[in-house]
């Protein structure tokens, strides 16, 4: 997995996009993080690898302040074609090194973002870099199960899934403890598959 592959592939997956991802159980996932968390009046949000804005269809953003970015032109021209003469900001920009700001966010979105990144630890340390201290970033991904491997089948598999543009072995936990200076886990929730997709809601650290 590297960006140039991620943009190929993303491309080849723009028109498919929203009948697998923003339809079934994953448009209920969806649905349950954004129906029980609310977004204050003014704050500045960034929604990180916004794809096609499938998140951006489940909430009211009048009087929200919200950068999204992404890595492809593809996915992002139909986020761009669904929310024509809105206010959102849309930006083409790498995850692992983003042209922001420090501290200049309230709330970060990673809607299956760092499972698909080329370093997923530099998505995460960029996404807090630019939040802002006591703010929050919210994460459904897909992880590693807790407290153990892959199993074997999942391991064999696991190379021939990345050329599909996403990792299934990354180690939630081993991520955090890497950056366990700079945040802490608020809340991690079951959404998908036996505990495979979760809702994860990040502090950080006032240092």
């Amino acid at each position: 997995m590297d960006n140039r592959w991620n943009e190929f592939i993303y491309k080849v997956w723009s028109p498919y996009y929203d009948k697998f991802f923003n339809s079934g159980q994953f448009l209920k996932a969806r649905k349950e993080i954004f129906s029980g968390y609310h977004f204050a009046e003014n704050q500045k949000i960034l929604f990180v690898g916004v794809g096609t804005g499938a998140d951006l269809e489940l909430f009211d953003h009048n009087n929200l302040m919200i950068t999204a970015i992404d890595y492809s032109d593809d996915m992002l021209n139909k986020a761009r074609e669904k929310f024509k003469g809105s206010t959102i900001q849309f930006i083409k920009m790498d995850a692992q090194e983003m042209s922001l700001q420090d501290n200049q966010f309230d709330v970060i979105v990673g809607s299956l973002v760092l499972s698909v990144v080329p370093d997923a630890d530099r998505c995460l340390k960029e996404m807090l870099r630019v939040l802002k201290p006591n703010g929050e970033v919210v994460i459904f991904d897909k992880f590693a199960p807790k407290e153990k491997g892959l199993s074997r089948i999942k391991k064999a598999i696991r190379p021939f899934i990345k050329l599909l543009g996403t990792d299934i072995g990354i180690n939630f936990e081993e991520l955090c403890e890497k950056n366990k200076n700079t945040t802490y886990i608020k809340e991690d929730t079951s959404l998908m598959l036996r505990g495979m997709y979760r809702k994860i809601v990040l502090g950080k650290i006032n240092v």
